[in-house]
């Protein structure tokens, strides 16, 4: 879907930590945002007609000589424009104001003091307001024509305005869940002070997305590599609404899923949605491959390896193929794209995919990638997916590859599969599910001496985890009431055979990754 087709907000973007959240924010309000480079061109921006402009905060300071700054011209387009942090002090100090780095940096929680209660971008807000302040520079001195509507103890101007020009600016961040009010704040700059419509939704998307899909694809055939996971799980469904037949899924069975996994895709994916799918069941040759195999690094590029071999052979198998789906997400093509560059393209044509062979290309088709993870779930449900698979916690692609520490064979997968599932089961019974990031168990190369009955045993050690996250970049273990690890570890002894012992793993992210492998 192209965004000219709904109101947009362009967040220009500065290298900012939230910038992603800013947009999340916008469609909050049901109102489409899109990053870009703040190096875009006023041109580009006139071309793209948005609503409004954001620019976010950024890492760098703007007295540095070489400090990022976008087209002066923006400022001439007639749209309006809110400065976030680092946004604020660039449109401070080109509009001819004064910005300095002070002694005190400021980062943390502030009082905001509501000091005019007709400014537009401060509707509704208490007169006095928690927000969240992160910065090293300040504004000490107003371009001409702005004013002050806000201030915090230790920031004289928290929030600026230039009505008559729609322009407006906070030295705090109202895009983070800090800032009580701040969804507040965006909302009355997206639907007041720009007059967006907000007509962004699942549905919409969904109409325009099939027939973006069906102008692309035409006659020709797509083909999606099916792994089971929230992403691939959402394209193949909504391509499948799109075009049907000409959509064919491959399912690979690496004997590296979780218990049921495979019965679970095929009932949903073949039986309810009647989808074309080839379901390739390799377990034997992933394992062959493995046998002998502990280094972690090994075991991934192994199972890279023959996933590749197996899929070239279904691909050829099909026939001509013309499009290649992949679940690419919107934090995906941000992080693809420098701050520098330019902004980004909806099809990539004739690339090489994940070490195809050269005879085998595609055009790739990605029609998810103006989605955040938590839309992508929403698609889910209104395109009639299970709870189970929309909802399900991330898996990683060598699956219990890497979560079957040391050598893997199809014994200690099996004793790794029960253990998962056992888990999973009493997280789910406890109303958990939903409040933990991933949850996963490992086989450990260690033995322990226990006792089971009478008779002493001397088998594996399991270890449990449990996260919480919000980008998998940072994440802190999650704290179980005693008692579900208590049934749960006793669960695991009785009825996995092969387990003697079950630790709980309680390292935060970092300096542990949430992978074991």
């Amino acid at each position: 879907m192209k965004a000219e087709q709904h109101d947009t907000i362009l967040v220009l973007d500065f290298g900012g930590q939230y910038s992603q959240l800013i947009a999340r924010r916008v469609r909050e309000q049901h109102v489409y945002s899109q990053i870009v480079p703040y190096t875009i061109t006023a041109k580009e921006i006139k071309a793209l007609a948005p609503k409004g402009l954001i620019l976010s905060g950024g890492p760098s300071s703007v007295s540095a000589a070489e400090s990022p700054r976008p087209d002066a011209r923006i400022f001439d387009l007639g749209i309006p424009i809110l400065g976030i942090c680092y946004g604020l002090q660039i449109m401070a100090i080109m509009k001819g104001g004064e910005v300095e780095r002070p002694l005190q940096k400021e980062y943390g929680f502030a009082h905001l003091t509501t000091l005019k209660k007709d400014s537009r971008l401060l509707q509704g807000i208490a007169p006095q307001s928690k927000v969240w302040m992160s910065h090293g520079d300040t504004v000490t001195s107003l371009p001409s024509y702005f004013s002050r509507v806000g201030a915090t103890e230790n920031c004289h101007y928290a929030v600026v305005e230039y009505p008559e020009k729609n322009w407006y600016g906070t030295q705090f961040h109202p895009e983070v869940a800090h800032t009580v009010e701040g969804n507040t704040i965006i909302a009355n700059f997206v639907l007041d002070i720009c007059q967006a419509q907000a007509d962004w939704s699942m549905e919409s998307f969904i109409e325009l997305q099939i027939a973006e899909i069906r102008r692309i694809v035409g006659k020709k055939q797509v083909l999606c590599g099916l792994s089971g996971g929230v992403d691939s799980s959402v394209v193949a469904a909504l391509i499948y609404k799109a075009i049907g037949d000409q959509l064919v899924c491959v399912f690979v069975n690496n004997g590296l899923l979780r218990k049921g996994e495979a019965d679970l895709v095929l009932e949903v994916f073949r039986d309810n949605f009647n989808i074309r799918l080839q379901y390739a069941d390799a377990q034997q040759q992933f394992l062959s491959q493995l046998k002998g195999v502990s280094d972690p690094e090994e075991k991934r590029k192994i199972i890279g390896r023959v996933f590749i071999e197996v899929f070239e052979q279904e691909a050829r198998s099909v026939g001509k193929i013309d499009f290649l789906a992949q679940g690419t997400l919107y934090p995906d093509v941000i992080e693809s794209m420098s701050p520098s560059g330019g902004p980004s393209v909806t099809i990539k044509s004739h690339h090489n995919v994940g070490g195809l062979p050269e005879d085998l290309r595609f055009t790739l088709l990605e029609p998810l990638r103006e989605l955040f993870k938590d839309e992508v779930r929403l698609l889910g449900k209104e395109l009639g997916l299970p709870d189970e698979i929309v909802f399900r916690h991330p898996f990683p692609g060598p699956g219990l590859g890497v979560r079957c520490v040391g050598e893997v064979t199809a014994e200690r997968l099996d004793t790794l599969r029960e253990v998962d599932a056992i888990f999973i089961d009493e997280i789910r019974k406890a109303g958990l599910y939903g409040d933990i990031w991933q949850a996963l168990a490992c086989l450990l190369p260690v033995k322990s001496v226990g006792v089971r009955g009478d008779e002493r045993i001397y088998e594996e050690v399991c270890s449990l985890r449990a996260v919480t996250s919000e980008d998998a970049m940072t994440a802190d273990w999650f704290p179980f009431p005693p008692e579900i690890l208590q049934r749960t570890s006793t669960r695991i002894c009785n009825e996995v055979g092969g387990v003697s012992r079950v630790l709980y793993d309680i390292t935060s992210k970092p300096p542990g990754t949430i992978e074991w492998e």
